[in-house]
Parts: structure tokens; sequence; C-alpha cells
């Protein structure tokens, strides 16, 4: 089996290697062997590889995450049987940077119907997220107005649509035109570049007025703009700490919170199978309903294409240089299979 084994921290992404006739993994009796077909990246990978991250495994390890692939065994032990070999499925482990991967059956959710490999490798975080901060934290509500902070990234698409699917109005921020453009093709209703116009605040409160509307009512912010975000606040706003992509931790003036009596609402979407699990199945639920109906599309990045696992160096790389929007996704061909990526 080829995979990115780490057997040391790297300094560079340039450094990731691809690391030939590893032993198959073999599942415990309680685990699936899915074969990987399609592999999505993320932030926390980078910190992984790097030795940044707060969950570091012990070497040798294989990096990844999130995948999507073909069920090529289920559990020994028959302790789940939603999946048979064969079953498209999409989900997250430790590992997912490989041809194949043994992991539980609670992390594991089918393909959509009609969609491929590679658009379902990157649902399983970021879509989640987004649907868990919008619907189950903030209460999105039909004519509210949402601020989606770097709203062309993997959270910030699925956000922008489920925002759309909820019947608020959303203002979506990004970095340059293109991711402009793609927020906007994903059903933004209006897109502001936060890097080019410094007073971006005050056009957003020109747009609010010609509008007649307050303010924002809900600040979906993956980035760390809570503060700045403030300004253009609606009485009650509910303001998402999603992430902080921008490197800092934020430090608000809490005499603002008070004054316009908005609450700061975190989400931390990864430890609700631990805390809330019955919540976890009401989130998938809701959102299989959306992509059902055709208002949860895929949100792969296509202004390139990354093929192999030789190709996780420069997609992770492109990840971390902010050239990327959507979901950044690897294909990972094999001469055992047939299957269409």
């Amino acid at each position: 089996m080829k995979a990115i084994q780490v057997t040391e921290y790297v300094r560079s992404l340039d450094d990731l290697r691809v690391t030939p006739n590893l032993p198959r993994p073999t599942p415990k009796p309680s685990e699936y062997l899915v074969r990987i077909q399609a592999c999505a990246t993320n932030f926390f990978d980078i910190l992984q590889v790097q030795g940044l991250y707060q969950h570091q495994p012990a070497f040798p390890w294989v990096s990844g995450s999130e995948f999507s692939g073909t069920v090529v065994a289920a559990p020994a032990d028959r302790s789940d049987t939603r999946f048979q070999p064969g079953d498209r499925v999409f989900g997250a482990a430790q590992g997912a940077y490989a041809e194949h991967i043994c992991c539980a059956g609670t992390s594991l959710h089918r393909v959509p119907a009609g969609w491929a490999f590679d658009e379902a490798a990157g649902l399983y975080i970021t879509a989640p997220t987004s649907y868990g901060a919008l619907v189950t934290r903030a209460g999105l509500q039909p004519g509210e107005w949402a601020l989606v902070h770097a709203g062309a990234g993997g959270v910030g698409l699925a956000a922008v649509q489920i925002a759309k699917a909820c019947g608020a109005v959303v203002v979506a921020t990004a970095g340059s035109a293109r991711k402009l453009a793609v927020a906007r093709s994903f059903g933004a209703d209006y897109a502001l570049d936060y890097r080019a116009d410094s007073g971006w605040q005050n056009t957003l409160v020109e747009i609010l007025k010609a509008n007649n509307h307050p303010g924002v009512d809900v600040v979906f912010d993956p980035v760390g703009l809570v503060s700045v975000s403030l300004k253009v606040a609606a009485w009650n706003a509910r303001l998402l700490v999603v992430g902080f992509a921008g490197g800092a931790i934020e430090k608000v003036a809490l005499n603002r919170v008070l004054l316009k009596n908005v609450s700061i609402v975190g989400i931390h979407w990864g430890m609700y199978a631990r805390f809330e699990p019955e919540t976890v199945d009401e989130v998938w639920k809701g959102l299989f309903v959306l992509i059902e109906q055709g208002r949860f599309r895929p949100t792969v990045y296509r202004d390139r294409e990354y093929i192999g696992l030789e190709s996780v160096g420069p997609a992770l790389k492109a990840l971390a240089g902010r050239e990327t929007w959507g979901k950044v996704v690897i294909k990972v061909p094999g001469e055992d299979d047939s299957a269409k990526l």
C-alpha cells in the first residue's frame, strides 16, 4: 500500500513523500476496511505533519483525515452491518492520505446519490460544522442577514449554501476577485473583499441601510474577525466563533457585546459525538435533506486537479498559501481500482 507516512515532523510541505509497499492495514473486528478513492485536505493536516497540532500520533503514522472510497470488508464481529463490501462511503479517520484505511462505522456515511468520490471526500467535516453553527447554535431564521467570513473556503461555501437554504440574505467576505465570484456562484447575495477594501464594514453598512435592515443577525467567523464584525451587528445578533484561520486569537471589547445585546457562540463540532451524539444525527439528517433537494452541492476546488498521493504536498501547500477555494481534494487511483473517480 502507498501512503504519506510521517516518521519525523517536516519543516516544509515539499518534504512530504509517498512511502510505497506499506502493509495494508488490518481492521479490528469492529472496524471497516475501506479502499480510498479520494482524500480531502484540511489546515489541521498541515499543523499535524509539522508537529504543531494538539493531537499528534506516535511515529510512524499516516497523515490525512477526510476520505471517500469503497468498502472492502465489513466488521468481522458484525457489530455494524450498515455497509457491505462494494458500498460507496465517505468519512474521517486518522490516515486518509493512503490507499486503504480502517475505521469505525460511526465515522462513515453513504456517498450521496449522484455524487462522485472526489465530491464526497471533503463533506465530513465542513458541512456539519457549518450546519451545526448556523442551524443548531445560531438558529438562523428566514429573512435574517448572515455575514459569512472566508465565504469561499471549504467551511465558508458550506455556510453560504446552508444560510441560503435557511432563507437568509447572505453577505460573504473573501480575499480576491476569483473567490468573491465563487461565493456568489454558490448563492451569496453580496460579496465583499476584506483585503482590497479596508472599509468593507462601511460598505456593508450602506448595503444594510439600502435594504432597511439594522445590521447582520448572524456572523459566521472561521477567521478571527468577531471584533471588527461587531460594527455591523444588529441588536440581538449571534456571532459564531468557528475558528482562527487568520492565526490570532482575538480579544473582544465586552462593552460592545453588552451595548448591542449580542451573543458570542462557539461551535466545536468535533466534540458533539462525545457530548451530544443525538445532535450529530439531527445535523446529518438535515444535511442529507438539503443534498437530496439540491440545495447543497459539492464544493470541490476545480481550478487545478490533484491526482495521486504524490499530489498531497502540493495540495497542502496551495491550501496553506490561500491560493484555493472550497475543498481541495486528491484523487487516489490504484492498480487494483476499477471504480470511476
